[in-house]
């Protein structure tokens, strides 16, 4: 099993395509605001226009942690903290929602989320941060053990073992140091093959 991760390429048209539909839904909002005479819809294309740069933000840090994320190892590592601030700048939106929810249909939603969102926020937090990094760590995890460039060149495999040996499940401190030197040789090859690939 091996985790690819997604082409800069389609990052990019995706979320581009996301805010240019952004874009367009608000401007539409506000041509028909023009022809629309139902308060709601005013209240509404009101709270969208003043938390325009709140969701333009959002995006922002949303599409940046998006681009960390389809590096290699190790240069996906900020993306779980960059989405994890995404997360809380989400929450704010959200409170902003239950804010103009109260005002528009009498309801008392904010307040009570108000003071659920001192625990949320730091709860989804680190939800967002651990299962990042713990996806980072799964992709590690889950690697093939033979690694072929495309240079045919084959960087290590599997070292194979003497039938003749006894066979135990308890590694050795020998064969753990190996596996992780192993793996620390791979971290740096492919870190210097991504480098190549993208000059």
């Amino acid at each position: 099993m091996h985790c690819r991760t997604k082409s800069f390429g389609w990052i990019f048209a995706s979320r581009m395509i996301g805010i240019i539909c952004f874009l367009i839904v608000v401007v539409l909002a506000n041509i028909l605001a023009h022809y629309v005479s139902n308060p709601f819809f005013h209240s509404g294309v009101s709270f969208i226009n003043e938390n325009f740069w709140l969701l333009v933000l959002i995006s922002i840090i949303l599409f940046v942690g998006a681009i960390f994320g389809a590096f290699p190892f190790p240069l996906n590592l900020p993306a779980p903290i960059i989405r994890a601030i995404g997360s809380v700048f989400c929450i704010a939106f959200i409170l902003r929602v239950f804010q103009w929810v109260d005002l528009a249909a009498s309801t008392t939603l904010y307040q009570m989320f108000w003071y659920l969102s001192f625990i949320i926020v730091p709860l989804v937090f680190l939800i967002v941060l651990a299962s990042g990094y713990f996806e980072i760590m799964r992709q590690l995890w889950w690697q093939p053990r033979i690694d072929t460039p495309a240079d045919g060149q084959v960087i290590h495999a599997q070292p194979v073992r003497d039938d003749t040996s006894q066979v135990t499940d308890v590694k050795s401190w020998d064969e753990i140091g190996a596996e992780f030197r192993m793996m620390l040789y791979d971290i740096i090859h492919r870190f210097r093959q991504e480098i190549k690939r993208n000059q």
